[in-house]
């Protein structure tokens, strides 16, 4: 063992075979990175890619996706989406289409909070879209979410004209529930982008949008447009979202209903 380590450490210590050592050393290095870096340029990855031309704002079924291989090369940028999963049941951005045959990219594919025509999506054939301005105050903190339930309160009180008596009548004030279990189908910032679409951009909420049947909607606008008598339409969650059958939309007060109608009346021939 002695001379085989006397044998060793000499010929570690000559400087020529030192040299030959960690030339053949380097180029094995050089020789594996190569190879690796070659079979990575090289070898194909599957990815997703549209088996259809998939229209703006439409969703991303997965009967329209297929998947492909393709050369490393092409994914350079690295904003082509490589997980299937990430593309299913999504949709494509509403300023764009994606052709068939189409590889799918992060910035032409978003989730359906971000569409400004999500709410077109969602609501009963045969119910109009109602659009309440709000606040972060009437929102209890920015806490009202699309698919939260709310019910909708009214308060009327009548304003008299300057130098008037008032009366007991008018000094009175009408308030309550007019309406219940009504979805929310969005919440928009001022500029109309989904308030939670992105939540580092910290947007206002300014309006909430849900739907009502067309007679609930005549209802809400009366209320909303009377002119000589103060009224405010108030928004307030319920837990209806957490039911496995939420109550059905419905009026709350005939009273309310009617006294609505006793200030305000529906040109027919205008619908």
């Amino acid at each position: 063992m002695g001379n085989l380590g006397n044998s060793l450490k000499k010929f570690m210590q000559n400087k020529n075979t030192v040299t030959v050592v960690g030339v053949i050393l380097a180029i094995v290095v050089l020789y594996v990175a190569y190879n690796m870096r070659v079979k990575s340029a090289i070898n194909p990855v599957n990815v997703p890619y549209a088996l259809d031309q998939l229209e703006s704002a439409s969703q991303i079924t997965s009967d329209k996706v297929g998947t492909k291989q393709v050369p490393p090369s092409m994914l350079e940028g690295g904003n082509v989406i490589t997980n299937q999963g990430a593309v299913i049941d999504k949709y494509v951005r509403e300023d764009t289409i994606i052709p068939k045959g189409s590889l799918f990219y992060d910035d032409v594919v978003v989730e359906k909070e971000q569409l400004r025509t999500n709410i077109i999506l969602d609501y009963p054939k045969g119910y109009v879209l109602y659009n309440l301005s709000t606040n972060n105050n009437e929102t209890y903190g920015n806490s009202v979410y699309p698919g939260n339930y709310v019910d909708i309160y009214l308060r009327i009180s009548h304003r008299v004209a300057e130098g008037t008596q008032a009366t007991e009548s008018d000094n009175a004030i009408m308030f309550g529930k007019l309406m219940s279990n009504i979805k929310v189908l969005a919440v928009k910032d001022s500029s109309g982008a989904a308030v939670f679409s992105n939540l580092d951009a910290a947007r206002t909420p300014s309006m909430i949008i849900f739907a009502v049947p067309e007679e609930y909607y005549i209802l809400l606008k009366k209320a909303e447009y009377l002119q000589t008598y103060s009224s405010a339409l108030v928004l307030v969650p319920t837990n209806e979202s957490l039911k496995d059958n939420p109550g059905e939309l419905e009026i709350s007060s005939e009273q309310l209903k009617n006294r609505i109608n006793e200030l305000t009346y529906w040109d027919e021939s205008m619908s």
